[in-house]
């Protein structure tokens, strides 16, 4: 399947989760936020959260610094 992740499309297995996906792009879960599609999805909703076709996965960071 296809999904847009922080703006570029990537090609996923069927039923990848944000867990897994968030995993691939920061390599780590530490100081880092999602959504699904402009919803906010909850670190504890990751894994449950399987992605769709089409689906649009923004995988935000937080940079500490001024």
């Amino acid at each position: 399947m296809k999904v847009i992740v922080n703006g570029e499309p990537r090609e996923l297995p069927d039923g990848a989760s944000v867990a897994e996906v968030i995993a691939s792009v920061a390599g780590t879960a530490s100081g880092v936020a999602a959504a699904v599609n402009d919803e906010v999805v909850r670190r504890s909703a990751w894994e449950a959260t399987t992605l769709r076709d089409a689906d649009r996965l923004e995988v935000l960071t937080a940079v500490q610094g001024g």
